[in-house]
């Protein structure tokens, strides 16, 4: 398989599930800003989207959307860990974080890295984030992971997603449960080798 991804993006979740699923995988990087390869091919002839994640399957085909993605990562690796077995309420509880997590986290930073918005709307929407911050951080509360004490999918996306606080000046240092759930997974043998291989810091090393 082939994993095309663009630095701390949100591509580093399926990174981290490739890794500790234990299956083999390459790198393809792409400059999202441009949509384009290292050797300046157009990423549009390969994902019209122009989005990471995208990943390749060896026969060629291509599945796109993260949440998406991470499931069969982890179906295919039968790791029920990551995803539990179709059909359970544990895998329902996973999917439900999924999807809070890409349609009130991830969408939420989204805007706030566009240049052009100005500083008063930037405050409005960093506001309501911060809200969800702290239901979320009350939800940890007594947990070392979203769903209790295992490491699923939805721990993965999460941790990427809060990495993206301080390139948006976001404060959470004073949420707890929150900054203890970033350092455990940050401390993962996957989480760590996934950021060494994008080039990006090594929290606690």
């Amino acid at each position: 398989m082939k994993l095309y991804f663009s630095p701390a993006a949100c591509s580093l979740a399926p990174h981290i599930l490739l890794r500790e699923a234990g299956l083999a995988f390459t790198l393809e990087k792409v400059d999202t800003a441009h949509h384009t390869f290292a050797g300046g091919q157009d990423y549009f002839q390969i994902n019209p989207k122009g989005q990471v994640p995208l990943l390749e399957l060896a026969d060629g085909t291509r599945l796109s959307e993260g949440p998406v993605i991470a499931q069969y990562i982890a179906d295919t690796a039968g790791d029920l860990g990551l995803m539990p077995a179709a059909g359970t309420l544990a895998r329902y509880r996973v999917m439900e974080w999924q999807n809070y997590v890409t349609a009130e986290l991830h969408k939420s930073f989204t805007p706030l890295f566009h240049a052009e918005l100005d500083g008063a709307a930037k405050s409005l929407l960093k506001a309501g984030l911060r809200k969800k911050l702290e239901w979320l951080n009350s939800q940890l509360e007594g947990r070392d992971f979203l769903t209790g004490q295992t490491f699923t999918a939805a721990d993965a996306y999460l941790f990427v997603v809060l990495g993206w606080a301080p390139f948006v000046d976001l404060k959470m240092a004073d949420l707890a449960h929150l900054q203890a759930f970033v350092q455990r997974v940050a401390a993962r043998p996957a989480v760590r080798a996934a950021m060494q291989a994008e080039g990006l810091p090594v929290r606690g090393a």
